[in-house]
């Protein structure tokens, strides 16, 4: 049975649905939910959107029609409401959807993940995971197509820029003649390229650019320039008025420097360090970030760094850089 089977058989024996993503989610996860929560409307189900937040201001205008509500906005107004399938897009484990999310979900009830992230180690067979993807909104554009839903201008625009957002514009290796396939079916519904792409990235002002001159000042690369990195700190995006979501696509200016092959984010919350990575498509980062103790694609991936000893955080990036160089040699010996 093919994912789109295990997809369709699942829908066809429910009528109260529930679809949620991970917390803090990103515009796959959120217009993956919106767009096939509309679809399933279509075939006429009971469908909601929950998230453990409302959604950001910055991803209101791929909800025109107000489908996503926080869990306690939903409760106040469906408390009674009891699905019989929820389905999780855009990760794989129910402990990343949110705590109070989590406690509301009737363990009992059935479950389903629709997502394109590995999930190493372990049984999800009878869910539709696909790592060759190159975004869950891919995915999910394929499901709605086979349960013959047809694709609206509403429908298509959230999925458009959930492949647009997590493929950093078709740039990744997974994006495909599939991807697209799908991406000019959905522009056939008269989505507009350039509208759709500054209402994701959005029209800045000219703070963000200082804010991305100063995190580019800090860059820096190893001695053979196969390695580079950023710095990014929580004062900065305070002095700067910006937030997380507008520094997501920094690192992508390291991926134009000459021999790169794994391209890092640090960024310094204070207690912790987020360390994002992404490779130019010869390293596997994902395997990179596994043995940091995080996880992801092979040309996207991240993990949460802790400093040893009280070090500082230029301490913590050398130390790290130089476990990094490590895993490339062994990449570059097997």
């Amino acid at each position: 049975m093919t994912i789109l089977d295990t997809f369709k058989s699942r829908i066809q024996a429910a009528d109260k649905i529930l679809i949620t993503t991970h917390e803090f989610p990103d515009a796959d996860g959120i217009g993956s939910e919106i767009s096939l929560c509309l679809a399933l409307r279509e075939l006429g189900k009971t469908a909601y959107c929950v998230n453990e937040e409302s959604l950001l201001d910055r991803y209101q205008y791929l909800d025109q029609d107000h489908t996503v509500m926080g869990l306690k906005k939903f409760q106040e107004y469906h408390k009674d409401f009891r699905p019989d399938l929820v389905i999780v897009v855009d990760t794989n484990t129910k402990a990343r959807i949110g705590q109070n999310l989590a406690k509301y979900l009737d363990e009992a009830t059935t479950t389903l993940f629709i997502d394109h992230h590995p999930c190493r180690g372990r049984d999800l067979s009878t869910h539709c995971i696909d790592v060759s993807a190159a975004a869950t909104g891919q995915l999910v554009g394929e499901m709605i197509e086979y349960i013959g839903v047809k694709f609206t201008k509403k429908i298509a625009l959230p999925i458009y820029t959930a492949i647009i957002i997590d493929t950093s514009s078709f740039r990744y290796p997974t994006v495909s003649a599939a991807t697209h396939s799908l991406v000019s079916k959905l522009m056939a519904t008269g989505i507009n390229p350039p509208e759709a792409y500054n209402g994701i990235y959005g029209t800045k002002k000219i703070i963000h650019m200082h804010l991305l001159s100063k995190i580019l000042s800090s860059a820096a690369t190893n001695k053979e320039e196969t390695i580079a990195w950023m710095l990014l700190k929580k004062e900065d995006i305070d002095q700067f008025k910006s937030d997380i979501e507008d520094t997501h696509a920094f690192i992508n200016h390291l991926l134009v420097l000459n021999n790169i092959k794994i391209a890092i984010m640090f960024r310094d919350d204070g207690d912790q360090v987020k360390m994002s990575l992404r490779s130019s498509g010869d390293v596997d980062v994902g395997l990179v970030a596994q043995s940091l103790g995080g996880g992801g694609h092979n040309h996207s991936a991240a993990t949460i760094l802790f400093r040893e000893n009280g070090e500082t955080t230029e301490a913590l990036i050398k130390r790290t850089v130089s476990k990094v160089e490590l895993v490339l040699l062994s990449f570059a010996q097997a």
